[in-house]
This record gives structure tokens, sequence and C-alpha cells, in this order.
């Protein structure tokens, strides 16, 4: 649990928080956007609540002093979660004592941080966005292996992000000797995780709209679903671009496209090695199949 880091930016929550707010205010969002995006609230962590708003307060804050926008109720609750040392206290038991006094030693350097003015205000950040495309969202694409089988992935969405940009492709299972069609996709799945969830099935239903209907399928509620994206920046598809086809368009239901588990894939090379055990390859990172026509707009 705590085997992040020590520092305030470390881990996924803590990268999550942080990022969320940059990217809101680099978008030329006004403050009450990002406040109103990005609630200052306690969320139900389970049996780890306090731990986890220790790591979200202090990132949290550092992102509004940052901007110039720490207000005194912000730095209160920081002081508060820092008085309590759950952080310090886990980081001690789950590593050791040095551990601990590491972390104690980061809350102590930001508290005394973001107690002073911000005199040097971080201005928001131009990046540039890629208008060529090579391939878009919805964009059913096709590829041969060394074994003479075509295999499929959809481009589920295009993100563009702090100035990378990657087309987010989901899994299927096609498998076959000849280029496949939409028709042809829908005996097939799509590669995709449940991602667990501590809130009750009506709050899950407001998060993810219509997950019910995974629900029902895997015969399991109260989780959320993610996609198992297959991520490749625009710089690295350069040189392998042209290994891919576009065969038509199959649109994911936007509710379905949140993450589950991504990774990059830089080479054709890391396709070959997935798709030519696909079976394999989705046991080891327990990743589970779901119908395309469960997940896709027909």
């Amino acid at each position: 649990m705590a085997t992040d880091g020590v520092k305030i930016i470390d881990g996924d929550l803590a990268r999550d928080t942080y990022e969320s707010i940059m990217d809101l205010y680099d978008s030329d969002a006004t403050i009450e956007t990002i406040k109103k995006e990005v609630p200052f609230i306690i969320e139900d962590y389970g049996d780890n609540t306090d731990f986890y708003h220790e790591i979200f307060v202090t990132s949290y804050a550092l992102a509004f002093w940052e901007i110039g926008e720490l207000t005194e109720e912000i730095l209160e609750e920081v002081k508060r979660v820092i008085e309590l040392k759950i952080g310090v206290k886990i980081w001690t038991e789950e590593c050791d004592a040095n551990e601990g006094k590491k972390r104690q030693k980061e809350l102590d350097k930001l508290l005394k941080k973001i107690s002073l003015p911000n005199l040097k205000i971080r201005k928001r950040k131009k990046y540039r966005i890629i208008k060529n495309l090579y391939f878009q969202p919805n964009d059913l694409l096709t590829f041969q292996l060394s074994d003479n089988n075509y295999y499929a992935v959809i481009c589920a969405k295009v993100t563009q992000q702090r100035g990378q940009c990657t087309y987010d492709l989901a899994t299927t299972t096609y498998k076959g000797k000849n280029k496949p069609t939409v028709e042809n996709l829908k005996s097939c799945f799509i590669s995709g995780r449940k991602i667990p969830s501590s809130y009750d099935w009506k709050t899950i239903l407001e998060q993810q709209p219509n997950v019910d209907e995974i629900w029902e399928y895997a015969n399991q509620d109260n989780f959320l679903f993610g996609l198992s994206y297959r991520l490749v920046t625009h710089r690295d598809i350069i040189s392998f671009k042209d290994k891919f086809e576009v065969v038509g368009k199959l649109k994911i239901k936007e509710s379905f496209k949140k993450d589950g588990s991504y990774g990059y894939e830089s080479s054709f090379d890391r396709f070959e090695n997935i798709f030519s055990d696909l079976d394999n390859h989705m046991k080891i990172f327990r990743e589970e199949k779901y119908p395309v026509t469960l997940l896709c707009e027909f």
C-alpha cells in the first residue's frame, strides 16, 4: 500500500489528483471549474480512508499552492492530517522506521512550503495539439502477424495530454485468415478488467452509467469496468503505422471507455508478442473477455 514512495507526488492517487488539477489549469479552466471537477472532499477508501485521504489532501494542496489558489481551509486540513501521522505510521509498519522518518520529513517540508505565500505562481502551459492524426477514434484496425493470421484492435480514443498524443487501442480476440469486418467482430470479445469499488451500486451507476449491463453478464455487481488498453504514441507509431489498416468503424460505448489497465507499446514486435498468445497474456495480467456486442454500439 505504501510502497509507491514517500514523496508528496508518488503513487497513482497523488499523481491523478495533482495532474487532474494541472491539466484543467493548463486547459484554461477557471478556478471555480477546477474546484468543481476535482472537489476537495473526503472519499470513502474503506479501511484505509485516513491514509489515502492524507495522500489526496497533500497532493491537492501542493497543486493549489503552485497555481496561487491555496485556501485557508485546505491549509488547515493539511495541518490536521499531518498531525494524525497516519502515513508515517503506515510507512513505518509496512517498510521500516527509516521510511516513516522520510515520510515525516516530506510532510514537514510541504507544510513549511505551503504556509508561505507563493511568490512565483506557475504559468499555464500551452501544449501542441497533433492535428494530422494517423487514426481516428472508432477506427477498426487490422494487422497481420508472422503466422499469416489477421488480428484486430479498436482505436477507442485518441488522448492528447501534456503534449503527448496516444492512440488508445482496445484489444479484441479476432483471429482469422481473412481481414475482419465489423460483422465478424460481433462474435468476438474485448479485453477488460473489473475495478473494485467500495461505493454502493447506486453511486457506481452514477459514476459509470450502464455498468449494470456488465454486472449482469459477469453475474457480479458493485464494480467499475475498464478497458485493457494498448497505448501507442504518435511519435512511436510513425515507424510501423503501415502495419495497420482501417477496415471499418466500431464505437465502444462511451461509458465503457474507462481505463482499466494500459501498457505502452513502442514497436510492432510488441503486438507480435502479445497477440501471438493472447490468452496467456490475458491470464498473466488478469484481463477478462467481454462480448463486443455488449460493449459496442451497433
